[in-house]
């Protein structure tokens, strides 16, 4: 399926099933955004484990595991 088919059957914006292209300046631990990686946002306590995030969609859970563990990492501080 294009971009397009995906958008338009499940209504995904884009139809990019990994929230964000994987380009250069947003892949592995850039995801979603420099700054923005570990799972952690600029909010405390407010964490991203979706496909937007390091390693990104797909059906692993890699993106929840990992923000789960920085949490618990987060919270023994």
């Amino acid at each position: 399926m294009a971009p397009l088919d995906i958008e338009r059957t499940v209504g995904l914006s884009e139809g990019n099933i990994f929230a964000g292209e994987f380009m250069g300046p947003q892949m592995y631990f850039f995801r979603p955004a420099p700054g923005w990686n570990q799972y952690r946002t600029p909010i405390k306590g407010y964490y991203q484990c979706g496909s937007g995030t390091h390693p990104g969609g797909c059906v692993m859970g890699a993106p929840g595991k990992l923000a789960a563990m920085q949490i618990l990492g987060d919270l023994k501080k």
